[in-house]
């Protein structure tokens, strides 16, 4: 993956540069302490990631992406936990608090370099349902605008979302649901791919939730979801039937 790096701190920009070069998965085509001189690269350059700090003279790493049309995937680098919601809420890769250990650095860029080759269409079969899918850690969650707030949902108690006309309606384990001005594409980039699975028009599913399929349809906590005639062959294929 191409990156570039930008912290108007040299020092941190030196550790995090050679985090990358130590790991040999990133190509790093730019280094930067001012993040507007970095514009006219991600502009006449292709750019798959950008370690980004948030505390910058003239313009915030979280203004500076808000500025770009075409946004690359971004992982945050900095030493001010206080901007985390709002990193997450801009689909921030990942988030990392200074001083940042080596295998923490590693596993936000395993991460991000999972996103670039779904999005290549390049990532490796899934396993079949006779191994395990993937664990994810208990810290494993979501954010999202909800009302006037913004709600935290870990992915493990999500057990299906439902489409109502213009919101998608959250059903969380032991919590009532949480409603959610979203459209099922912006809900679907925030999920990852190997536990959640579209099977409807209206309903997403959370694969670990299903504890039985009857003809067409799923059961999730006891609540019968139809299978639409479009997402049949792939959900059937991912369930490995």
């Amino acid at each position: 993956m191409r990156c570039i790096i930008i912290d108007d701190e040299p020092l941190a920009l030196g550790i995090i540069k050679s985090y990358c070069e130590d790991i040999g998965t990133l190509e790093i085509v730019g280094t930067f302490t001012n993040a507007l001189e970095a514009i006219p690269l991600l502009t006449d350059t292709h750019v798959d990631v950008v370690f980004l700090d948030i505390e910058m003279p003239q313009i915030n790493g979280i203004d500076f992406i808000k500025t770009l049309d075409q946004k690359p995937l971004f992982i945050f680098t900095t030493a001010y936990s206080q901007y985390a919601l709002e990193g997450f809420e801009i689909n921030a890769v990942d988030y990392l608090v200074k001083p940042i250990p080596f295998p923490r650095f590693v596993k936000a860029v395993n991460r991000a370099k999972e996103i670039y080759e779904l999005k290549r269409g390049t990532k490796k079969p899934r396993k079949s349902p006779s191994e395990p899918i993937n664990s994810l850690g208990v810290d494993q969650f979501v954010f999202i605008k909800s009302d006037y707030g913004t709600v935290k949902i870990k992915l493990k108690d999500i057990k299906y979302i439902q489409g109502l006309k213009d919101y998608l309606k959250i059903h969380i384990s032991e919590e009532k649901p949480v409603l959610t001005l979203m459209t099922f594409k912006d809900i679907q980039s925030k999920l990852p791919d190997n536990q959640f699975l579209r099977v409807h028009r209206s309903y997403i599913v959370n694969i670990r939730g299903i504890s039985s399929i009857q003809r067409s349809k799923v059961i999730v906590d006891d609540v019968r979801i139809p299978i639409g005639d479009s997402y049949k062959i792939d959900f059937l294929k991912r369930i490995g039937m």
